[in-house]
């Protein structure tokens, strides 16, 4: 009850604190700045996910759809929440976020693109950017934090400054954001179908995934989905597309091949991103019922892996390999499994073929180098371990293992430099500081050496920061 009488409150906040002129918006430049701010406090709080075979096809759907719009001034980007709650939003600059409840929820492609393109209006009308302008005594930062909140579900977002205004002001303006925000939904529809037809969808998945989220309100007032909170005049919205779509003709029908690739995304969602005991009995089912289905079979393979069941889990993989011999992500899943069960040859043998169908996909990278490194392949580890540190930078687990790669070579400077780069990202700040200092006395780079010496500066900074911080909440203050 608190948490709905917040998200209620903020919308309402947020609204009054914008002049609500006809069109106003910020700029272009400041609606930037604020994506900046609010991926700054949704990665805080919330779990992106950053499989890149959910990435790719979400942003495959998003950017099909998106092709048919006018020219945008922003670079669109589509976003997997690991999160039980219904919802999708459109957060400011053309960053689009669904998360893993609502789209387990879907059964088909048809439902995520209608929801993806009533999110890609939303941003391509900058509704967001006309909630504040540049005038504003609430900062962009602070604006980001209050949309986090309500678009997150988080209680705590924002909350001081919520409090600094006044909520005789929040009352004076419900009647306004009800009816203004109904204006938004009414018109994100209207431009998403038109658009949502015009890439190959028909549209009634967008009124049979609503009805889902209408739906799941009958189970009692504490599961109101999010989407409810931020997507306001649901019943109105359906009514709409409904006439909408019995209007239409020739509509528009997804092809076998496009649902396939939904349901490979969807059984991978539910098997390694929900409750594994559900998951399993689900994914069971789903295969018994479609036992020559590729995807069944993979989504089955996935949960069994994932639960320990590896000897059952690669004969499922195998039997979706049959129909999708080619596919890099069964065989790359498939490689991984032999991998956690010490099938070391046949995980190589496996990993060599998934990477070099797809040479883009870290995982595969990764766990092919740690496969080459448990066979003593150290030269070859270390080749693919640098190879993915350069393409991916951000996935520092890699440079633990290349650092060890260089180590069982004996090229101690790489091995600490690599090691206090992985130390330094964990903010381990002892580790960091002896394999980096361990690096800079064995280096001759000039380049290497400033690097090291700007980490080493960067360290203490944060260790003394850290340290005041921790001695102004000890008791005594020492």
């Amino acid at each position: 009850m608190k948490k709905r009488i917040f998200y209620f409150c903020c919308i309402l906040l947020i609204t009054n604190i914008s002049l609500l002129k006809d069109g106003l918006c910020i700029t272009i430049a400041e609606e930037e700045e604020l994506a900046r701010e609010f991926t700054k406090a949704a990665l805080h709080h919330a779990q992106i996910i950053k499989d890149p075979m959910l990435v790719n096809y979400i942003n495959e759907v998003g950017k099909k759809i998106l092709a048919e719009f006018p020219p945008q001034p922003f670079t669109y980007h589509f976003s997997i929440i690991k999160e039980d709650a219904y919802n999708a939003f459109a957060a400011p600059a053309g960053n689009i976020f669904i998360n893993t409840g609502l789209i387990e929820a879907m059964d088909s492609e048809e439902e995520l693109a209608g929801i993806l393109s009533h999110e890609i209006a939303h941003a391509a009308c900058r509704h967001i950017s006309q909630k504040i302008e540049s005038s504003s005594k609430i900062g962009l930062a602070t604006f980001a934090g209050l949309a986090a909140g309500i678009f997150l579900g988080i209680s705590g977002a924002g909350a001081a400054a919520a409090n600094a205004v006044s909520m005789s002001a929040v009352a004076a303006g419900q009647s306004l954001s009800l009816a203004y925000s109904r204006e938004h939904e009414r018109q994100a529809d209207q431009l998403g179908l038109k658009y949502l037809n015009k890439a190959g969808y028909s549209g009634t998945g967008s009124l049979s995934i609503l009805k889902k989220i209408r739906n799941k309100q009958w189970f009692g007032s504490d599961v109101i989905p999010t989407y409810v909170t931020t997507h306001p005049a649901l019943e109105e919205r359906i009514a709409y597309i409904s006439a909408w779509t019995d209007t239409q003709e020739n509509r528009a029908q997804v092809s076998r091949g496009q649902d396939s690739g939904f349901r490979k995304a969807h059984s991978r969602i539910l098997a390694l991103y929900s409750d594994e005991n559900i998951a399993l009995e689900k994914l069971e089912a789903e295969f018994k019922k479609n036992p020559d289905d590729p995807a069944a079979a993979y989504g089955y393979g996935l949960i069994l892996s994932r639960t320990g069941k590896r000897e059952q889990a690669i004969f499922h993989f195998k039997k979706a390999l049959e129909k999708r011999m080619l596919d890099p992500y069964i065989l790359k899943d498939l490689g991984i499994t032999y991998f956690s069960d010490g099938r070391y040859a046949q995980a190589l043998k496996t990993l060599e073929g998934s990477v070099s169908m797809d040479s883009e996909d870290p995982e595969g990278m990764f766990f092919l180098g740690r496969t080459q490194m448990e066979m003593k392949k150290f030269e070859a580890a270390e080749t693919t371990f640098r190879e993915l540190t350069e393409k991916y930078p951000d996935y520092k687990q890699a440079f633990y293992y290349l650092g060890e790669a260089c180590g069982r070579q004996d090229n101690f400077e790489d091995a600490h430099y690599y090691l206090g780069i992985y130390y330094n990202d964990r903010k381990d700040f002892k580790n960091a500081g002896f394999h980096l200092e361990k690096a800079l006395a064995h280096t001759k780079d000039p380049d290497r050496k400033l690097k090291i010496e700007e980490m080493l500066k960067q360290l203490k900074m944060e260790r003394k920061q850290i340290d005041e911080e921790l001695k102004k909440k000890s008791p005594t203050g020492q």
